[in-house]
């Protein structure tokens, strides 16, 4: 059993004891996720299954979707609602439109501080270990890119945005940064991840749903095979006489008979198939070297 679940991870666990709990469900070897949830957070997160845990970080480097809660008026030491409050703000004198220019002041390509109260380390230290002791160390911002923002709704002091965002981004200091931008200062309140990549939160199951699943038989809603779940790369497609390099893990030189596109070129991975469309590895070309390497085989000789 060699598969991805898209699970909806409840509030007030954290994601290795989500993890944790789906390997035991499924009675997996192995079991990992391709992104950390922060416990206040619920939503999408990828558990990778058994031989699928090699895949982890192709999903890692891939765009994510929020639906956030912001709470303005507040500032907490976590920069979310689990922390202390540092500073509060009675009147909130503020309208949509405020809101609205602030948030699109942070579209594009932005710096961000990562927040103390995260798992990055300082000379080995995770930073929140150090928070907890009240120590505050220097920390070089971080560019990110915020693909999308869009403001939803307005209840002050409450007010709800969906945002489409790279890698490494922290929603917590995006709300914190907000409230600064506004004057009058904001914590995130509650979060969903909506998305990552191609997958979505209404593809996802609860725990609860694989409890109840045939497990033997996986498929459908919230369980992708290897292959199903990379169809965002390219697929390369080789002959009999390339397999044997292939399952040793060499690489493929590109010729007359082994011609690439652009797509093929330019991806993050590839998918290299049999000619029967089994998967065999993950590939990457190399420009320097007019080659794919192997970064992942799947396929042993005689399987």
């Amino acid at each position: 059993m060699d598969i991805i679940i898209a699970l909806n991870k409840p509030k007030d666990i954290t994601s290795q004891d989500a993890v944790t709990q789906v390997k035991k469900i499924l009675k997996a070897k192995k079991a990992g996720h391709t992104g950390t949830l922060d416990p206040m957070a619920t939503g999408l997160l990828l558990v990778c299954i058994n031989r699928a845990t090699r895949l982890a970080s192709y999903f890692s480097s891939l765009d994510k979707e929020y639906r956030a809660v912001m709470k303005l008026g507040e500032t907490t030491d976590t920069q979310d609602a689990y922390g202390k409050v540092l500073a509060k703000t009675d009147s909130i004198a503020i309208d949509n439109n405020e809101i609205e220019k602030a948030l699109q002041t942070f579209r594009g390509r932005i710096l961000q501080q990562p927040p103390m109260f995260s798992a990055l380390k300082h000379e080995g230290t995770p930073l929140y270990k150090l928070a907890r002791k009240g120590i505050e160390v220097e920390r070089t911002p971080r560019e990110v890119n915020i693909i999308d923002i869009e403001l939803l709704m307005v209840n002050l002091p409450f007010v709800t945005f969906r945002t489409v965002c790279s890698k490494g981004t922290y929603i917590r200091t995006l709300c914190d940064d907000l409230g600064k931008k506004l004057g009058i200062g904001a914590h995130l309140f509650e979060l969903e991840r909506t998305a990552i990549g191609g997958v979505r939160i209404e593809e996802s199951l609860t725990l609860e749903d694989l409890r109840k699943i045939n497990t033997d038989q996986p498929a459908g809603k919230g369980i992708y095979t290897m292959d199903r779940s990379l169809a965002w790369m390219p697929e390369l497609r080789v002959d009999a006489s390339m397999l044997k390099a292939v399952i040793h893990g060499n690489p493929l030189k590109i010729n007359d008979t082994l011609a690439l596109s652009s797509e093929h070129k330019n991806a993050e991975g590839i998918r290299i198939k049999s000619h029967d469309g089994v998967l065999l590895a993950i590939g990457r070309f190399s420009s320097e070297k007019n080659l794919i390497k192997m970064d992942a085989v799947f396929v042993q000789e005689g399987c």
